[in-house]
């Protein structure tokens, strides 16, 4: 029987340094700022042990944008623009929707799945959830699966 893993969002302020450092080491290897493991662990001030072993379970939250495709979930008032000022923070954004599905309102709201292709954004994909959230009329919005 297969594990199922469990994933948890956490900020960053509650968890162990040494998930900082290793997301740190990643970078640094990604951006080109270390060619090694072995330098990018010894900038980070970490064991190549310790990088070994949460390597494959920390990631930052803002990398999970990269590649993905996102299904955000919203609930809006029933009142026009609603849907198009959400779809316009998209579009600035430089996310590309996929798919849009709206129910028909019922009680003066409406629920929204917005699937996007999110590599190509600009912004942060936590500015991209307070951008919309902040919008009038958005009663909730928040990634459904991604």
């Amino acid at each position: 029987m297969a594990r199922k893993i469990k994933y948890y969002l956490v900020a960053a302020e509650a968890l162990p340094e040494i998930f900082i450092r290793v997301a740190e080491a990643k970078r640094m290897m990604q951006t080109g700022e270390a060619d090694t493991v072995g330098a990018a662990t010894k900038m980070a001030g970490i064991s190549r042990s310790a990088f070994y072993k949460y390597k494959d379970a920390v990631q930052p939250f803002n990398d999970m944008k990269s590649e993905h495709i996102i299904t955000f979930y919203t609930l809006l008032k029933d009142v026009s623009g609603t849907l198009s000022s959400v779809l316009g923070v998209f579009a600035a954004s430089g996310a590309n929707i996929l798919t849009i599905n709206q129910s028909i309102p019922t009680n003066g709201c409406a629920a929204v799945t917005i699937s996007a292709e999110t590599s190509a954004m600009e912004k942060s994909l936590e500015q991209l959830i307070t951008d919309i959230s902040a919008l009038d009329n958005v009663i909730k919005f928040e990634i459904l699966a991604g």
